[in-house]
């Protein structure tokens, strides 16, 4: 077993440096590097961050009115398309006059056409008729709901055929005896 000189047994016996040398300590080294050392550089920093929402008198913190944060609300989701085709509907009878609406309402939105289903097929028909004139009230009164056809279908009357495997023609004909 080698021998020990008198060095290395007095480095494993020393204690180690208190923690209130410590910054003396690193003081010293900071001086022999040339630099300055301070006693702020010990504490702890706390980060100041400028905190503009919750300054007081800053622009944007004044109150707003209900229906301007509902607009930007709608506004930020792309809700304003939806928004105005429900529009449409919801004032349907102001742009197709009262007793056209009593007749008619709209079904569908597809692919910006209006699909409108009235109570008879005369009512369809005079409906194309005014075609023009009711596209053009829609797309000046509700220019976001993008609107660029309007389809004018009769009743719903119910179908005699029965499921997908109909066979084309008028059949046999002795169906009601």
């Amino acid at each position: 077993m080698p021998e020990r000189g008198p060095q290395a047994e007095g480095a494993a016996s020393d204690p180690p440096p208190s923690p209130s040398a410590l910054p003396e300590t690193v003081a010293t080294y900071l001086r022999l590097r040339g630099l300055e050392p301070s006693a702020r550089s010990f504490r702890k920093r706390r980060k100041r961050t400028a905190d503009d929402e919750n300054a007081p008198f800053t622009p944007g913190r004044d109150p707003r009115g209900m229906g301007d944060v509902l607009a930007q609300l709608t506004r930020e989701a792309g809700w304003d398309k939806e928004l105005a085709r429900e529009d449409v509907v919801r004032a349907w009878s102001d742009v197709a006059g009262e007793d056209t609406a009593g007749h008619t309402r709209p079904v569908a939105f597809s692919q910006g056409t209006l699909t409108v289903q009235a109570d008879s097929t005369a009512w369809a028909k005079q409906l194309q008729l005014m075609r023009a004139h009711i596209l053009s009230e829609i797309v000046r009164r509700f220019p976001d709901a993008g609107v660029d056809a309007i389809r004018f279908i009769g009743p719903d009357v119910p179908s005699w055929k029965w499921g997908p495997r109909t066979i084309p023609g008028r059949g046999p004909r002795d169906t009601y005896g």
